[in-house]
């Protein structure tokens, strides 16, 4: 380590640009892992976020919110099975809202929204930043993402559903709630039935529908379940996300372009230190004449490696960090910690892989013939 530090500051310029690209590789892995994740929120903060273990859907919904229908009824079954220890209601309805309680009030401009209408007092209604929970009390208070607050919505303002009328009050504000690219608005089950359900048949029949049934529980068994339960189906956490629209397609896009930048990294590191490692061929013939041994040698370079990367990549960390203070409020980027840990993990390994490329050239140099080279 010690050879390593001496080199690294000696040839300061050299390893400079090295560190350079890597900051550059590192700032563009955290930029993109942060809007995919930003994005992948936006398309289904509710669920990703939700303490849901399994999802209960209708039979042949493809497990997608939108597309299923069950009775209210179904809860109490649900819950009476084996691992179950609660189980919740959810129902969804895309609508558009208008600030304002009357015409003269109404701002005129339509501001789509998803409504997800949850049993008060469940563990999918979410923690309140500022205002009052849901009452079944006051059927009218809804809880809205903080996300409208950048609409001009305030605490206690009035909105209107377009086309139908019906207002509500905003009672509360709930932080990173969005689902299908829409800020979500919390209402109890009641209220969403009363507008989504609003012309005669349109439930199906059905006796208080709701969309699906979240579970939390341990050691649950999905295939005892739909077997114990009939015109079910029964998903996972990841299942439920990737039935919802778009989010298979985003989330696998940005993570194949992640994945070919850390590969694309790892081979652009190698190529560096492999030209530096065969333009120092003479120094590592005249450390191996006065008896350094290959694994000292090699151990040298893989410190520099070390160094180099462990310094870029908290550099990159730091970039990031510093573009988030200056990114526009409606971009959505979040850079989770695990992700930052994970990836900062990743780039470091596939650096000290692709420097092992140059190892078989340090072991193949011959103290003589190294010697007898003109640099």
């Amino acid at each position: 380590m010690f050879l390593a530090r001496k080199e690294l500051w000696f040839s300061k310029k050299r390893f400079f640009l090295i560190g350079f690209i890597i900051v550059l590789i590192t700032w563009l892995v955290f930029m993109l892992s942060g809007l995919g994740n930003g994005l992948s929120d936006l398309g289904t903060a509710v669920i990703r976020y939700s303490d849901m273990d399994l999802a209960v859907f209708e039979e042949e919904a493809e497990f997608t919110l939108g597309k299923s229908t069950l009775p209210e009824s179904v809860v109490e079954e649900v819950a009476q099975l084996d691992g179950v220890d609660e189980a919740a209601g959810i129902a969804t309805a895309a609508g558009a809202i208008l600030h304002g309680a009357s015409v003269d009030e109404e701002t005129g401009k339509k501001t789509s929204v998803l409504f997800v209408g949850v049993e008060p007092g469940s563990f999918l209604e979410p923690t309140v930043t500022s205002g009052e929970v849901l009452d079944t009390k006051s059927p009218n208070r809804v809880l809205v993402d903080s996300s409208l607050i950048n609409e001009g919505f305030e605490l206690g303002d009035t909105i209107t559903l377009s086309g139908v009328g019906t207002e509500y009050e905003i009672g509360g504000f709930v932080e990173n709630k969005t689902l299908n690219h829409m800020p979500a608005i919390f209402v109890t089950l009641d209220t969403l039935r009363e507008f989504k359900y609003l012309v005669p048949g349109s439930d199906m029949g059905i006796e208080k529908p709701i969309s699906a049934i979240f579970l939390k529980g341990k050691n649950l068994d999905a295939e005892q379940m739909t077997s114990a339960i009939g015109g079910i189906e029964v998903a996972n956490k990841k299942e439920t996300l990737n039935g919802v629209p778009g989010y298979s397609a985003e989330s696998g896009t940005i993570n194949l372009m992640l994945w070919l930048l850390i590969f694309i990294s790892a081979f652009v590191i190698a190529v560096f230190f492999y030209v530096l490692t065969t333009q120092k061929v003479h120094q590592f013939g005249v450390m191996k004449a006065i008896g350094a041994s290959n694994a000292f040698v090699i151990r040298s370079v893989v410190s520099q490696v070390f160094l180099l990367s462990t310094i870029s990549i908290l550099i990159g960390i730091g970039l990031t960090y510093l573009m988030t203070l200056i990114l526009p409020e409606g971009m959505p980027f979040n850079l989770l910690p695990e992700m930052v840990i994970i990836y900062s993990l990743v780039l470091l390994a596939t650096s000290l892989i692709g420097s092992l490329f140059s190892i078989r050239s340090i072991i193949k140099i011959d103290p003589i013939t190294a010697l007898g080279r003109v640099e």
